[in-house]
């Protein structure tokens, strides 16, 4: 475990952790596998969240228990998409935009989500350096995986409203890596976007044509 939480080399001044390194660079693959709607998304999903544990196990406690929640969460994404498969002619999911109810109880579950979550982390300092933030992040992830593993277009946009908070956040407590790559998954995010957002219409418009999607 003290190999991994050792320094790989400097970048720009700042010192970046094979750990770190390692699991954000999976967290990537995992966005491009779950961009291409591929069940590897959350076997991969599994593996980063476990080596980001270990980078944050120890010193940011909070972190850590983010990353058994992702763990967790991506268990059950893997078991949806499992069920999920072949809804579409290629053999992958097929996604789908959110009902107006969904959106609402994702809105209402996140509010009140991170309101506790931060109020757990002000309760036990040794939780987390930046209560807020790190619950808002720590919510806003598990929302937007879950919205994944129910296939529908809106986890992207949950993906970009964490990676709002998540770059400044990460640089400040020294994770200069994971703030290198939160940007790139904005970028990345935004290619997926359109990709399901275009898919989930051709899909749309394939059914009320009678032709497999």
């Amino acid at each position: 475990m003290s190999g991994l939480n050792s320094e790989a080399f400097t970048l720009l001044g700042q010192h970046i952790i094979w750990s770190d390194m390692t699991g954000n660079i999976l967290g990537l693959i995992t966005l491009a596998l779950g961009w291409r709607r591929s069940l590897w998304t959350w076997p991969v999903q599994f593996l980063s969240g476990a080596v980001l544990f270990v980078a944050f196990y120890g010193h940011l406690a909070g972190s850590a228990g983010k990353q058994v929640v992702v763990m967790a969460v991506a268990l059950y994404g893997w078991w949806q998409w499992s069920r999920d498969r072949g809804r579409a002619a290629d053999g992958h999911i097929a996604p789908r935009f959110a009902t107006w109810r969904e959106r609402a109880a994702m809105v209402a579950a996140a509010a009140a989500g991170t309101v506790a979550v931060a109020l757990l982390f002000e309760a036990v300092p040794s939780l987390s350096w930046d209560p807020w933030p790190d619950a808002y992040i720590f919510v806003g992830t598990v929302v937007a995986m879950y919205a994944q593993a129910r296939s529908m277009v809106e986890f992207w946009i949950a993906w970009l409203l964490v990676d709002l908070v998540g770059v400044p956040l990460n640089f400040a407590n020294g994770y200069a890596f994971s703030g290198f790559v939160y940007v790139i998954y904005g970028a990345l995010v935004l290619w997926g976007l359109r990709d399901w957002w275009l898919r989930s219409r051709a899909d749309a418009r394939h059914t009320l044509e009678g032709v497999p999607a």
